[in-house]
């Protein structure tokens, strides 16, 4: 498979922290706080029993067992073939695709759901590109779920400075234009829901790779900080959260 510059991009700067980046956001906390504050409001709302869906960007299928939970029927797609063949021997019932995700080969109208979660901001500056993609092979009603970091907000305006400083994160690497975004798939998607989330579990339970935090300290602070982050949920707006999770519909 030919891969494209972001791409490669992205494949070295994985390569480089994998190990790290598994051992950091695969371990009991990282997985609760994806349940509780990603996955959960992700999929509000949408029944997915026995439908088809993507899970696109999946890596090694982070986000394929709340999917199974909810009877989703499930297919990873990721470019990286390690990262399949990761996903095949986690996920042996689910279908499993090598491909960009800009030209995914899966056929158009093939899918019931569309789900990426912390896959678009590793896409600069192509994000519209990928969603487009995903619209095609969207059904007609089909929905794209994902959660993203956002451009704009308090939080973002601190990351921006980071990622310049930062050997961690690629040089692509930016959240999201959200308002552009919707500008120029208006005329594909209905916007149904866009909440905004993230907060101080986001950064120190979910992210401690990037906070240098080793995996051994989490069992002393992440229940505390996980019980935080619910009652300060409700506060969470546009201007002061770590990321968006939206609903689009398929027009």
């Amino acid at each position: 498979m030919e891969f494209t510059s972001i791409e490669l991009l992205q494949r070295r700067h994985f390569e480089k922290i994998g190990a790290s980046y598994r051992a950091q956001y695969g371990d009991y906390y990282s997985r609760a706080y994806r349940r509780r504050f990603i996955n959960e409001p992700l999929c509000e709302g949408l029944d997915v029993s026995a439908k088809r869906v993507l899970e696109a960007m999946c890596g090694n299928g982070q986000t394929t067992e709340f999917l199974l939970s909810k009877g989703a029927r499930v297919t990873g797609l990721d470019f990286a073939p390690e990262q399949i063949e990761s996903f095949k021997t986690r996920w042996p019932n689910c279908d499993a695709s090598c491909a960009s995700i800009f030209d995914t080969r899966l056929e158009s109208s093939s899918f019931d759901a569309v789900v990426v979660v912390g896959g678009l901001h590793h896409l600069q500056p192509r994000v519209v590109d990928a969603v487009h993609e995903i619209h095609r092979i969207l059904t007609s009603g089909g929905v794209f779920c994902f959660a993203e970091p956002y451009k704009g907000s308090l939080p973002d305006s601190i990351r921006t400075q980071w990622y310049k400083r930062d050997s961690m994160f690629a040089a692509n690497e930016a959240a999201i234009d959200l308002a552009t975004l919707r500008e120029q798939c208006a005329s594909r998607f209905l916007f149904q829901t866009e909440r905004y989330l993230g907060g101080i579990a986001y950064l120190l339970v979910l992210n401690s790779m990037v906070c240098r935090i080793p995996p051994r300290w989490k069992r002393h602070y992440a229940p505390w900080v996980l019980k935080l982050e619910a009652l300060t949920t409700p506060l969470n707006a546009r201007w002061n959260s770590c990321f968006v999770v939206c609903q689009w519909q398929k027009r």
